[in-house]
Parts: structure tokens; sequence; C-alpha cells
């Protein structure tokens, strides 16, 4: 029986993140965008700065 669980533990915590980005999913799209955005501003600051 523990052979079987141990093996079954590993999916069930990509199952689990899975349901939890699914169940956040607009959080998460919003905080990506935010952080592109934040990123390619740094990006063009420098450029703009070392040009």
């Amino acid at each position: 029986m523990s052979n079987s669980h141990q093996t079954e533990s590993k999916p069930s915590y990509v199952k689990l993140a899975m349901r939890n980005m699914v169940r956040k999913g607009g959080t998460s799209v919003k905080h990506f965008a935010l952080t592109g955005v934040g990123l390619v501003a740094v990006l063009v600051g420098l450029a703009y700065l070392t040009h």
C-alpha cells in the first residue's frame, strides 16, 4: 500500500498546483501581465539611459 501511495503522491502535487492555478486564473494572468510590462519598462528604461 505505501508503495502505491508513494508513486501517487508526486502527481497529486502537480494536480493540486494545476487546480490552484485554474482556481486563481485571473489573478495569475494579471500578475504575469504586470510582471511582463514591468520587465519591458525596465529594459526600455535601461536602453534609453545607456543610449
